[in-house]
């Protein structure tokens, strides 16, 4: 297995490199520490088409392979994580209606969604449900030619902006097993019963809004059910996410306790970036790859945090300080273990995975 970027992917990481260079680095402080939504940031992104990264091209996307789609994430990531949240919401939302959408559905979203004319985002997180999203209580009852739904979604990325937001429901709340029940609805903005409510404050991953989502005896088209059939929700949404994280007058680098932390950090990152292309290439060739992509998350998760609480203890005071980057990045960090699914049940599904493979 060969690790190195082709000349296409090498070319491609660094025009990301110089975006995020040039226009993220220069302002991401300032704008994340002021609340302010990185709209010109993401002007640019629409005219570099990375609202298409999972579009195919016959509906205007440019279909990039997971590796390179990787390195849009680690190189904005570098400059402000919020602004790849953006994309990463966005692009989930684009690969589950790739996949799954009818034809009428593609043709009608993707071109759209593709320059980033529309946006979206994918809403399964509810108030009681957590990490269990057997456990929600979102509720879509069939009416004629269209859905009553009634519920409530939260830490919502870019619902403010999402047309259509994908929004997971039970239509079937007392079928078993659970998930046979549970089935996505694309909603669009305007739909009367569907609010956007409050933005919910954050530690970090500040930029993008995580908002949440009120649904009141909102009335949704029948044609808007993903793929046109109840019951394969859940599997919609889980296959998505399986694609888709100076002292003592001396420079600080030349003291050995601090050079033993560098080169500890850049190891560590360079067997998350190895684990992720890994997970990425076992993605390209078009088979299931739930071991890699979770033992890549989880490790390059937890890597994230602890090489963000090391660059902290290496800068001292300054590292505390909003003046430097360091504190952001620590604030950011914590998110990487928690969100798209916890490392805890992370470890359960690499777990199975692995027994699955050793009694076959």
């Amino acid at each position: 297995m060969d690790f190195e970027l082709s000349e296409q992917q090498t070319a491609f990481r660094d025009l990301m490199r110089d975006f995020a260079r040039r226009t993220i680095s220069p302002v991401a402080r300032e704008w994340e520490l002021a609340g302010r939504y990185p709209s010109e940031i993401v002007d640019e992104m629409k005219s570099m088409g990375l609202f298409g990264m999972l579009v195919p091209e016959e509906f205007g996307g440019i279909a990039i392979d997971a590796v390179s789609y990787a390195l849009v994430f680690e190189e904005i990531s570098k400059a402000w994580m919020g602004v790849a949240g953006i994309l990463g919401s966005h692009s989930l939302a684009t690969l589950m209606l790739a996949r799954y959408g009818t034809p009428k559905q593609r043709a009608r979203w993707l071109p759209d969604l593709a320059t980033g004319e529309r946006r979206s985002g994918i809403a399964l997180t509810e108030p009681q449900a957590g990490s269990d999203l057997q456990g929600i209580a979102t509720v879509a009852r069939r009416a004629d030619d269209h859905y009553v739904v009634n519920g409530a979604k939260t830490w919502i990325t870019n619902a403010r902006h999402a047309d259509p937001l994908p929004v997971l429901v039970k239509t079937d709340p007392e079928a078993q097993p659970r998930y046979r029940g549970m089935t996505i609805l694309m909603i669009e903005q305007g739909t009367p019963g569907f609010t956007v409510g409050s933005d919910l404050g954050k530690l970090g991953y500040r930029g993008p809004e995580s908002s949440e989502v009120f649904l009141s005896d909102c009335h949704v088209p029948v044609e808007n059910v993903l793929g046109g059939e109840e019951g394969h929700g859940l599997q919609q949404a889980l296959a998505a996410y399986a694609r888709e994280r100076h002292a003592f007058g001396r420079p600080i680098a030349e003291f050995q306790a601090i050079q033993l932390k560098l080169a500890d950090m850049a190891t560590e990152v360079q067997a998350a970036r190895l684990l992720t292309w890994w997970a990425a290439l076992a993605l390209d060739s078009g088979r299931r790859a739930d071991l890699e992509t979770g033992m890549a998350k989880l490790y390059a998760s937890e890597v994230c945090i602890k090489a963000s609480l090391e660059a902290m203890r290496i800068h001292g005071g300054y590292g505390y300080s909003t003046e430097y980057e360091i504190e952001r990045f620590y604030r950011d960090a914590p998110l990487m273990a928690i969100g798209e699914g916890t490392n805890d049940i992370l470890r359960t599904v690499i777990a199975r995975q692995l027994v699955r493979e050793y009694h076959s």
